[in-house]
C-alpha cells in the first residue's frame, strides 16, 4: 500500500481581482473612422515622445524624497470587561458562595463536637489540665465560618477576573502550554514571605538564637516559610516533574513520556496539585525534626558536660545512706544537689536562675563544663559560676546573689561558661546551697574496673536505700524534656489537624484538577488508548505530582530545621546533631499518595464513563 500523503492545509490568501480601468473604453463604431483620422499624428509622433520622455527622466535630477517618521508604536489598553464576562465573573463568585457556605456551616458543626472530645483526650493524655473545657462561646464559629467565606470568595473573585480579562486568542495560545506560570500575587505574596522567614531567622541567630529553640518558635515560625514555599513552586515544578519522570518513560510504551510532558507542560495544574503535598510534608519535617534536633542537641550537651559511666538517682532526693553506698569500690563519684540563686537583671529586676550545689574538687574531675574562662577548681565558699548571660560576666569581679533561703550575699566570679541551650546554669558550694539535699552521684570507673561488676555492686547497693542506678545514656533519655511522651503527642495533635486539612484539600483539588482535563482523556480515547490505559496514565501522573510536592516538602524541612540546628550550634559552640525524620516525612508523602490517586483515578473514570455513554 502506498502511504497516505501529508495533507496540509494551504495558506488562505484572498486572490487579487483584475482591476477593471474604466479611463479607456472601446470607441463606438460609430464615431471609429473621424477619431482614427485625427489620432494619426498622435500615434506617429509616439516613438518621439517616449524616447524624448525617457531621456528627461535619465537626465533630470532625481527629486529629494521626504523620509517618512517612524512610527510610533501603538498603545495596547488592557481589554474591558463586557457585559458577558461580568455576568461569568458573578455567575462564578455565586458558585463558590453556594458552595462555601454549607461547607463553613458543616465545619462549624463538625468543630463543635468534635473540639469537646479533642479537649477531653488531651486531658486524659495529661497533654492539658483536667479543669479544661470547651465553653460556650460562639465568636470563635463566627470567625471560622466568616474566615472560610471570604477565602473562598476572594479565591473565586480573583481567578473569575484574570479569566474575564483573557482574550480569546490568549486563550488558544495558552491552551496547550502555560506560558505565564507566576501570577503577580504569588510573585508578591511568595517573595514578601519568603525575605520574612530568611529575615527573621537571621536575626534571631544573630540577636538571640535561645529563642529559636523554644517549642512556640519552632512551632510557629516555619510557617513562613511553608508558605513562601507553597506559593513560589511553579518555579520549579515543571523541571522537578521532568526529573522525577525520567524512570517513568523508560518504561514501556508511551505513558512515561505522557505523563511526562503532560505534568511539566500543565506547570498551574502541577502547582496546585503539588502544594499540598510540600504544606503537609513540610509541616510534618519541620515540627518533628525541630523537635528532634533540639531534644538531641540538649542531650548532645548534657553528655559533653559530664565524664561519668552512671548515675545515681532518686525521685525524693537521696539519703546520706545512699551517697554513701554509691562509693563502691574502683569508682570515683561527685555528689550534686539542686538548688536555686537570683541576680539582678539590669539592676531592676530579681531573676531567678537555676543552680547545682557540687563539691568542686570532685566535681572538676567528672564534669566537663563549656567554660569562656576561669576553672571549676577556683569555685569555694565565697565564690560562684556563672554563664555569659549574667550581668557581670569577669573572673573576680563580685555579683550581688539571693539564695535559696532568701539571704543576699556577694560572691566572686570563679569562672563563666557558656550559656548552651539553657541547661548551664550557676554552680556553688554547699555553703551557698541553703542546705539542698543531694539528687544526683555521678559515678566514674576507675582504670582497670570491670564494668559489669561495678555495675551490678553499685546497683545492689543503692536499690536498699531507695535509688536507682542508670548508665548515661540511659538518665540523659529519661531526663530529656524533649524525649517525654507529653511533648511528641502535642506535637502529634498540632500536626494532625494541619495535616487533615491538607488532605482533604489535596483531594478536593486533585478531583477538580482531573475533572478539568475531559477533552484531553477524550482525545487519548480517539488516539486509540484503551479506558485502561488513560487510567493508568492519570495514576502515573499522580503519583508523579505527589512525589514532586514531597521533594519540594523535604526542601522545605531542610531550611526550618537547618535554622534550629545553627542556633543550637552556635549556643553549644560546636556542631549539633541535625535530625530529619525521614520516616514521619516518607509516612506523610505515602498519605498524600493514598489520597491523591484514587481520587485522580476515580474522577477520570467518570469522565471516561460519562463520554462513552
Amino acid at each position: 500500500m502506498e502511504p497516505e500523503p501529508d495533507f496540509q492545509m494551504a495558506p488562505m490568501v484572498e486572490p487579487v481581482r483584475p482591476t477593471r480601468s474604466r479611463a479607456v473604453r472601446a470607441p463606438r463604431k460609430a464615431e471609429a473612422a473621424p477619431r482614427k483620422a485625427a489620432a494619426a499624428p498622435v500615434v506617429a509622433a509616439a516613438p518621439v515622445v517616449e524616447i524624448v520622455a525617457q531621456a528627461a527622466v535619465v537626465e533630470a535630477p532625481a527629486a529629494p524624497v521626504a523620509e517618512e517618521a517612524p512610527a510610533k508604536p501603538k498603545r495596547t489598553r488592557a481589554p474591558r470587561k463586557t457585559a458577558a464576562a461580568k455576568a461569568a465573573e458573578a455567575a462564578v463568585v455565586a458558585e463558590a458562595a453556594v458552595v462555601a457556605v454549607p461547607s463553613a456551616v458543616v465545619g462549624c458543626l463538625i468543630g463543635s463536637a468534635g473540639g469537646p472530645a479533642l479537649v477531653e483526650w488531651m486531658a486524659r493524655e495529661k497533654l492539658a489540665p483536667s479543669w479544661l473545657a470547651v465553653g460556650g462561646q460562639v465568636w470563635p464559629y463566627a470567625v471560622a465560618f466568616g474566615t472560610g467565606l471570604v477565602v473562598a470568595l476572594t479565591g473565586a473573585f480573583a481567578a473569575s477576573g484574570r479569566a474575564a480579562k483573557t482574550s480569546a486568542v490568549e486563550v488558544l495560545r495558552e491552551a496547550a502550554v502555560d506560558k505565564r506560570v507566576m501570577t503577580v500575587g504569588r510573585w508578591v505574596f511568595g517573595g514578601l514571605l519568603l525575605v520574612l522567614g530568611v529575615g527573621l531567622l537571621v536575626q534571631k541567630l544573630a540577636s538571640d538564637p535561645a529563642d529559636l529553640l523554644k517549642r512556640k518558635t519552632y512551632t510557629t515560625q516555619p510557617m513562613v516559610l511553608i508558605g513562601a514555599f507553597a506559593l513560589l513552586t511553579p518555579l520549579a515544578a515543571g523541571p522537578l516533574v521532568r526529573l522525577v519522570a525520567w524512570p517513568a518513560t523508560r518504561m514501556r510504551g508511551a505513558v512515561g513520556m505522557l505523563v511526562r510532558e503532560s505534568a511539566a507542560a500543565g506547570v498551574r495544574r502541577t502547582s496546585a496539585l503539588a502544594a499540598p503535598v510540600l504544606v503537609s510534608v513540610a509541616l510534618a519535617g519541620s515540627l518533628l525534626g525541630s523537635t528532634d534536633t533540639v531534644g538531641a542537641g540538649r542531650a548532645d550537651e548534657v553528655r559533653s558536660r559530664t565524664v561519668a559511666d552512671f548515675v545515681v538517682t532518686s525521685d525524693h532526693g537521696l539519703s546520706d545512706a545512699a551517697v554513701a553506698a554509691a562509693a563502691v569500690p574502683g569508682t570515683r563519684s561527685a555528689v550534686s544537689a539542686a538548688t536555686t540563686v537570683e541576680y539582678l537583671y539590669e539592676g531592676l529586676v530579681r531573676t531567678p536562675e537555676p543552680a547545682r550545689v557540687v563539691d568542686p574538687a570532685a566535681f572538676a574531675e567528672l564534669s566537663r563544663l563549656p567554660l569562656l574562662d576561669g576553672s571549676v577548681k577556683n569555685l569555694n565558699d565565697t565564690s560562684i559560676v556563672v554563664n555569659d548571660e549574667w550581668p557581670v560576666t569577669a573572673v573576680g569581679q563580685p555579683v550581688e546573689v539571693w539564695r535559696a533561703d532568701g539571704s543576699k550575699v556577694t560572691l566572686t566570679v570563679a569562672a563563666v561558661m557558656r550559656r548552651g541551650t539553657g541547661g548551664n546554669g550557676a554552680y556553688v558550694t554547699a555553703a551557698n546551697g541553703a542546705k539542698a539535699r543531694p539528687d544526683r552521684v555521678e559515678v566514674r570507673l576507675e582504670p582497670g574496673a570491670d564494668r559489669a561488676a561495678v555495675a551490678a555492686s553499685l546497683g545492689a547497693a543503692v536499690h536498699s536505700q531507695g535509688a536507682r542506678v542508670a548508665t548515661v545514656e540511659e538518665w540523659i533519655a529519661a531526663s530529656q524534656p524533649e524525649t517525654k511522651r507529653e511533648s511528641r503527642l502535642a506535637v502529634f495533635v498540632v500536626l494532625g489537624l494541619a495535616l487533615l486539612y491538607s488532605l482533604i484539600a489535596l483531594a478536593g483539588t486533585m478531583v477538580a484538577a482531573t475533572s478539568d482535563r475531559g477533552r484531553d482523556l477524550a482525545v487519548l480515547r480517539l488516539s486509540g488508548a484503551t479506558g485502561g490505559q488513560v487510567l493508568r496514565l492519570v495514576a502515573v501522573e499522580a503519583a508523579v505530582v505527589v512525589v514532586a510536592g514531597a521533594l519540594l516538602g523535604v526542601l522545605a524541612t531542610a531550611f526550618n530545621v537547618l535554622g534550629t540546628w545553627s542556633a543550637l550550634s552556635v549556643l553549644v559552640g560546636s556542631a549539633a546533631p541535625l535530625s530529619l525524620p525521614w520516616g514521619a516525612m516518607a509516612a506523610v508523602a505515602a498519605s498524600c499518595a493514598v489520597v491523591a490517586v484514587p481520587a485522580a483515578v476515580l474522577s477520570a473514570a467518570v469522565l471516561l464513563r460519562g463520554r462513552a455513554a
